[in-house]
Order: C-alpha cells, then structure tokens, then sequence
C-alpha cells in the first residue's frame, strides 16, 4: 500500500511542469520588482510635484500661510494614498487574484466594513467638514475634546483621516478625525492673557494696584506682541477660596503662552521688591 502511494506522487510529480512554473514564479517577481520601482519613482514626483509647482501656486493665490500649508498636506496625502491603492491594485494582478471577482465580492465587502471601513468613513467626512468650515490649519494652536479626552498642541498636518498635533512636551499625537467633537481654535482673533497673581488677603491692593501699573507702563510698550494696554481687573476669587489680583493682556493670537509667562515674572519680582508678600496658590489666605 505503502509503495503504490510512493508510486503515485511519483507520477504526479513527474507530470509536474516545473519549468513553466519556474518561469512564472521568476516572471512575477520580476514584474514585482519593476512595480516597486515604479512606485517608488511615483513617490519621488509626488513629492516634487508638490513641493515644486502645488505649493508655490498656492503661494500666489488669496490663501493666509496656514491655508496654504493645510492644502499642500491634504494634496500630497490624498497621490499617496491614490499610489498605494494602483500598487495594491496591481499586486494583486500580478499575483493572479481576481481583482474584480475581490471587489465585487459580498464577503469582501462585509469583511471589510467589519474591519473599519465604516471608521475610515467617519474619519473621512469629519476631515471633510473640518476643511470646508476651516476649523483649523497646519500651525493653529487648538484644543481638541472628545468628553474626558482633551489634547492641546500646534496642528502639524491636516489630514483626510487624522490630524497632527504636536503638544508642549513635542509628543506628536494622531487623532481621527472622527473623534474630534469639538475645537476650540487659539489661533482666530485676537487673544487674552489673564495674569492671576495670589495674594493674602490683607495685601494693600492700592499698592499692588500702583506696582502693576508702573510694570505694565515700562514693559508693555515695548512688546509688539500686546496690542492694547493692559487692563487691570483687581481683587479676584478663585473657587478653592484663594484670593488673587488678576491682570488681563490683549494679545496676537498664538502669543498669549509667551506674554503671560513673561509679564508673570515681571509682576512678580516688582511686587517682591515693593514689599509685598506673595502666597503659593496652596496657601491659605
């Protein structure tokens, strides 16, 4: 039994064509190869497409800075991802595989909705409307919130599936357009810089009031960034009880973090040096 088993693989193998197939397993890789060449080539003139005649037409138009840097993302993301679909597309051709027949295919389909095709979807209409109402462009400082989610960062990149924001510590975080809810722009219109500065609650606010004006009528003059005069607000409190002076700055949008952290200091040693004595936030009053 053993030996008539033996016999037929070796019948079978014998009728075996090894050359032809051979032949196609080298064909294959060969045009495998090319294929990769190509795309890769592709890659190269994208990027140069882009950089060399999108991005400087872009340039000339109406569009503020940001604008432009959004549109140039978008545009390169959208060849690219294009090139990866024609190199899949052809893979898959090379291969044999029924491309059409895969396509057309119900459990493909199902297959690929249960894998998140209805995600990519979502991401894809929020990144829409998210480019059309301009929520935001490469180089904002935003605020996204999805409920207890809160990320805060300058946009890197826009594109139709996620959104690039670098934060404050330089971590870089993708964020799928669909899990955007809301976003508060820090980059649209003027902005303010609220200076709160703790105080006891005995402190001689007139003498307080007098040092932060002498710092803002030397400093604020010279701070291209201030586009108005500061505005002194007085005697605050905050909701854990702690009582504070507070000063408002208008400011350039996008300059606010700088200006606060600036005059901050500057309130601080004037009051320091006037005689007045500063709590922590912790204190007690």
């Amino acid at each position: 039994m053993l030996f008539a088993n033996k016999n037929v693989f070796s019948r079978y193998f014998e009728k075996f064509n090894w050359s032809n197939l051979l032949d196609d397993v080298f064909s294959k890789l060969v045009s495998l190869v090319l294929l990769l060449a190509l795309f890769y080539l592709a890659k190269k003139l994208v990027h140069v497409l882009v950089r060399k005649i999108i991005s400087p037409s872009l340039k000339l138009s109406s569009q503020d800075e940001g604008r432009q840097k959004t549109l140039t993302r978008l545009m390169e993301n959208l060849l690219n991802y294009t090139l990866y679909f024609f190199l899949i597309y052809w893979i898959l051709a090379i291969l044999g595989l029924p491309v059409s027949s895969l396509l057309a295919g119900a459990g493909i389909a199902g297959v690929a909705i249960g894998m998140g095709a209805q995600g990519f979807l979502s991401d894809l209409v929020n990144g829409f409307f998210i480019l059309l109402e301009r929520q935001l462009d490469v180089g904002d400082s935003v605020r996204l919130t999805n409920g207890s989610i809160k990320i805060a960062g300058t946009v890197v990149s826009v594109g139709i599936r996620t959104t690039q924001v670098r934060d404050a510590d330089g971590a870089l975080h993708f964020v799928p357009n669909r899990n955007i809810t809301v976003v508060s722009n820090l980059s649209r219109g003027n902005m303010r810089a609220l200076i709160d500065i703790p105080l006891y609650a005995q402190t001689d606010l007139t003498k307080v009031t007098q040092i932060i004006q002498q710092v803002n009528e030397e400093y604020a003059g010279k701070q291209t960034e201030i586009l108005q005069e500061p505005i002194i607000l007085g005697p605050q409190l905050a909701d854990n009880g702690q009582f504070y002076f507070r000063v408002s700055i208008t400011v350039q949008s996008g300059s606010q973090s700088t200006v606060y952290h600036q005059f901050y200091r500057l309130y601080h040693d004037a009051l320091l040096k006037g005689g007045i004595d500063l709590p922590t936030i912790y204190a007690p009053a």
